[in-house]
């Protein structure tokens, strides 16, 4: 084993982004179904893709399987021991003690960031998703002049609830980033509002999505955005943190931007982490969806140009917890394979290789959150 790797290894990581998961015991499908972005068409297992080959090379010894059991071998073992035991053994096998869960995403009942601590013996924070606390202004039936207000006041108590480290948008969802970055107005917020508050649904209205992330400023804390690849709901295009870049120059000096994902535009994430002095990044989702051996290619074009500062870890875990395993160990087999491959070119020298690797997968979100592994700083 490597120098690099063997320090990795001992880092005890903080996942600055992901999600609970499912509390219950899985059949196939609904496994399958949480292993892919896409679908389970006919014909067509998500257990035949590099995420599915993935968790049966790296996850089946945890389970007390042989690497690449069969897929049907598998879930018969994941049934046997139950959704506990499994959640418990991959947890703490990903060797992360912080947790930062957002907790608007919740189709199924999922494990909230208290049982997350709990079975990995952790800590684990709160990421409060901004869009659901928009849509939970409208169904309580505030009027038009009095939204951007009840928003406010909404959010401001969201954050202020105990645990809570960050706010995150999925605005590349909902309408992409080709926005106008500037502060909407009063009246323009209220004229939007009157429209969506009737018609209702999803917050997708480019002038509130923009009313939002500028209220996201203004409460001061890291905001978390999903870039680049997601499920079908996303229209990749319209993802590309690049089409961030006015925002983010009228927002300089204000609050720490998260780029979550950034897959396939991890080049120009890094190019605005490289420029703006608030930009950060991360290739999480991505580690764990190409698998252990295709981690280290994204994570050297992350690492291009970025700043050694900048670059986060996070597993976007959802649904299953193999992929807070996946994650932790894509992310320090294709660290250490890269930085370790500059170290033996006499292109990095090894204390600097070993300084990145922990402020990569550890320091680095402890500095841009304010943690401690037992609690936020005081100062």
């Amino acid at each position: 084993m490597s120098a690099v790797r063997e320090a990795l290894d001992s880092v005890r990581l903080v996942d600055h982004h992901c999600h609970g998961t499912v509390t219950a015991d899985l059949g196939r499908e609904a496994f399958e179904s949480l292993i892919t972005e896409g679908e389970a068409w006919p014909g067509i297992s998500p257990f035949d893709s590099p995420v599915g080959v993935a968790v049966r090379r790296h996850c089946a010894p945890l389970l007390g399987l042989p690497r690449h059991a069969p897929a049907g071998e598998y879930l018969a073992r994941r049934s046997d021991l139950g959704w506990r035991e499994v959640q418990r053994r991959f947890l703490r096998a990903a060797g992360t003690d912080v947790f930062c869960v957002d907790t608007g995403y919740a189709p199924e009942r999922i494990t909230t960031p208290g049982d997350i601590a709990e079975a990995a013996r952790g800590t684990a924070y709160e990421v409060v998703r901004l869009e659901g606390v928009a849509e939970s202004v409208r169904a309580a039936g505030a009027e038009p002049d009095a939204y951007a207000d009840a928003f406010r006041a909404a959010a401001l108590d969201a954050v202020r609830r105990p645990g809570v480290v960050a706010v995150k948008s999925v605005a590349a969802y909902r309408t992409g980033f080709g926005l106008d970055p500037a502060r909407p107005s009063d009246a323009e917020v209220a004229g939007a509002a009157r429209h969506w508050l009737v018609r209702g649904g999803r917050l997708d209205d480019p002038v509130l999505v923009r009313h939002l992330l500028w209220t996201a400023v203004d409460l001061g804390l890291p905001l978390q955005l999903h870039t680049g690849f997601g499920d079908n709901d996303i229209r990749l295009h319209r993802a590309d943190p690049a089409l961030l870049t006015d925002w983010l120059r009228l927002t300089a000096g204000t609050i720490p931007v998260l780029l979550l994902h950034c897959w396939p535009y991890q080049r120009q994430a890094a190019y605005l982490a490289a420029v703006f002095e608030h930009v950060y990044l991360d290739v999480g989702l991505t580690l764990h969806y190409v698998g252990p051996a295709r981690a280290g290619a994204v994570l050297a074009e992350a690492l291009e140009i970025t700043p050694f500062r900048k670059l986060l870890y996070s597993s976007d875990a959802y649904g299953v917890p193999e992929f807070h395993h996946l994650g932790a160990l894509a992310f320090r087999q294709g660290l250490a394979g890269l930085l370790q491959e500059r170290v033996d070119a006499d292109e990095l020298a090894l204390p600097d290789a070993l300084r990145i690797a922990r402020w990569t997968g550890r320091d680095n979100a402890l500095r841009v959150y304010r943690l401690r592994s037992d609690g936020p700083e005081d100062d």
